[in-house]
């Protein structure tokens, strides 16, 4: 049987895919996603945190030569560093591309690195958003490893989303649960991060993350005392997430 054609426009080719894999189980979502026309040119964004170990070994079982977009905000736990060459090597995954922030830009912009400490939509739009945006500019789509129980601003995800009309994301895990996380982690003896032991279990950039208290939320050491939710690379309405906001 021939393969269909790609829809014109993003938002209907969203609106096609998430109504033909709303039942899927999040492997056949992700399988679906590498090689169907719908969605096109695809590559994988990852921090290496806490969970991606999950999706990265899920999307190195389909097809290792994935392109893995990690985004280096030079600010990162030196743990993470080494997680990302060890996750990298166990896993098998050929094309792991380090992006980061243009040089120019940093010495103009952030020239001290302290632009996280007045500013923190201003640093992520610098180390996060812009190269993330410059490194995309050749895919179609992009796969995330979002899921609905890590924040208020992710409670309605779908697998597939449109992305301001210019590409797709795909959100295999939206549906998952952190006990499947979990039960994913240990059934295939992932490695874990290893801050993750020491009280970090969301893992971003280390002036912005800091321990989590038992009781608190996950994601509860991610700017902490702010209203900040999201990093910058992830929009509604092309906006950065705010928690006033969704509120």
């Amino acid at each position: 049987m021939p393969l269909e054609a790609p829809l014109q426009a993003v938002a209907e080719r969203v609106d096609h895919l998430n109504r033909r894999y709303q039942h899927h189980a999040a492997s056949t979502v992700l399988k679906r996603a590498m090689t169907d026309p719908q969605v096109g040119r695809i590559a994988m964004v990852s921090s290496f945190g806490a969970e991606s170990v999950v999706l990265l070994h899920l999307v190195a079982v389909v097809d290792p030569t994935t392109p893995v977009l990690f985004i280096d905000t030079q600010m990162l736990f030196p743990e993470t560093l080494d997680y990302q060459q060890e996750v990298a090597h166990r896993l098998g995954l050929t094309d792991v591309r380090v992006i980061r922030a243009a040089e120019d830009e940093v010495a103009s912009e952030d020239p001290y690195g302290a632009l996280h400490l007045s500013n923190t939509d201003a640093c992520c739009d610098l180390r996060k958003t812009r190269p993330l945006e410059k490194a995309l500019s050749g895919f179609d789509a992009w796969i995330t490893g979002r899921k609905r129980f890590q924040a208020g601003s992710r409670a309605a995800l779908e697998f597939f989303e449109n992305e301001e009309d210019k590409r797709i994301k795909v959100n295999p895990l939206a549906h998952w649960e952190k006990s499947d996380v979990q039960d994913y982690l240990i059934n295939n003896r992932l490695p874990k991060h290893p801050l993750i032991a020491q009280g970090y279990p969301s893992i971003g950039c280390r002036p912005c993350t800091s321990k989590v208290k038992p009781g608190e939320d996950e994601r509860a050491g991610r700017w902490r005392g702010t209203q900040k939710e999201e990093c910058g690379i992830h929009m509604v309405d092309g906006k950065m997430v705010r928690i006033g906001a969704q509120q």
